[in-house]
């Protein structure tokens, strides 16, 4: 099989299931117990939270551990709102979010009654930071952006909208679930008040991840213990913390490496495709992990299947919204619903575990699907 489906989710490095392996078999204890062996499993989790604070250059105090990017995106969101209507009722994020950033302002704009803009990018497919400017009210409490999209690798004007907000009351979130571990992120210099991850799209466990927030108050989401800092209860999953500091402590260690690997893994894709015909789904600059291409005339849907069929993993959007007849509503704010293109599109992404031959083979698959 080759797998060229990492924004969906990437293969757990050997080094990560040897750490977690080791940490279940040799600490059972819950971290919130005082006796020895308790200890000893509040000493891992420290561990775990010191590692990813010292990557984002943040005090230990400002991680909370969640379940992946999903509850951490819900988790800023919902708890800052709430927490602060009384400074305004108006919440603004772009067209282009996942669905756990989508779908949560629109339960709070159902539920609360928050005015809630989504903003579109340009007719081209470009987004600056003057479509934030033109939206945001004196009313409005909280922006919320990706860092890059996980359907296009679009990178978004994070440090733009940060210094933007520099000057207005508005807390900043982002949604840093596809550039964590491959580029560097350091929130305190851009001006960012939450910002959200998950494991497993950098070589760890699924169903972990983080929030990084500064010392704006918001509501909890999960309550009953006091773990976190009385800001998400229930028993830490030791395991799947030692997992995903080990992944991203390797990440890093080896991100400038990674990141031309991946380049030349995306340069290779293309040029090996110049033979048939195509256009990309690109609007500025992108992450080379993430290739979103079209193919005139030809539904993907049909094309995923027969590339499954012939042993290649790939997809045309964000796994959240697999098995659905939707098109990508990503696409959709740039092209307009009634677009063909909605329909032609396949995105490959690649990770520094994906192999220059894999790509090769990938795209001889592809040309003779197309051929016939």
């Amino acid at each position: 099989m080759i797998y060229l489906d990492n924004a969906a989710t990437t293969a757990v490095l050997p080094e990560v299931v040897e750490a977690m392996t080791e940490n279940l078999t040799t600490v059972f204890g819950n971290p919130s117990s005082i006796h020895g062996v308790g200890r000893k499993a509040s000493q891992v989790v420290r561990e775990s939270r010191k590692t990813i604070a010292r990557v984002l250059d943040v005090p230990e105090r400002n991680v909370i551990f969640t379940s992946g990017a999903s509850e951490a995106n819900n988790q800023a969101l919902i708890g800052f709102a709430l927490s602060h209507r009384a400074q305004g009722n108006h919440l603004l994020t772009t067209a282009i979010e996942h669905p756990s950033v989508l779908n949560t302002m629109k339960y709070l704009q159902k539920r609360y009654g928050f005015e809630v803009t989504f903003v579109k990018p340009a007719a081209d497919g470009s987004f600056s930071a003057e479509l934030i400017a033109q939206n945001l009210r004196s009313n409005t409490i909280l922006v919320s952006m990706m860092w890059s999209n996980n359907e296009t690798g679009q990178l978004l004007p994070v440090a733009e909208v940060g210094k933007l907000l520099s000057s207005h009351q508005a807390a900043f979130h982002v949604d840093a679930t596809q550039v964590m571990g491959k580029i560097p992120i350091h929130p305190r210099d851009l001006g960012i008040d939450f910002l959200s991850a998950s494991a497993h799209k950098f070589h760890g466990p699924k169903g972990v991840g983080f929030l990084y927030h500064s010392d704006l108050q918001f509501d909890a989401l999960i309550h009953g213990g006091e773990q976190e800092d009385k800001r998400r209860a229930g028993t830490e999953n030791l395991a799947s913390l030692v997992g995903m500091a080990k992944a991203l402590e390797i990440s890093v260690q080896k991100m400038d490496e990674n990141f031309q690997y991946v380049k030349k893994l995306n340069l290779t894709a293309l040029s090996n495709l110049t033979e048939i015909v195509f256009y990309k789904n690109e609007f500025g600059q992108t992450m080379p992990h993430v290739l979103n291409l079209g193919f005139p005339h030809q539904n993907h849907d049909l094309l995923l299947t027969k590339l499954d069929m012939a042993g290649v993993a790939i997809s045309t959007g964000s796994a959240c919204t697999a098995g659905t007849v939707e098109p990508s509503h990503v696409l959709e704010a740039v092209y307009g619903k009634d677009s063909p293109k909605l329909k032609e599109n396949i995105r490959l992404s690649f990770s520094e575990l994906n192999t220059v031959d894999e790509v090769i083979r990938f795209t001889e698959i592809l040309k003779n699907i197309l051929k016939k």
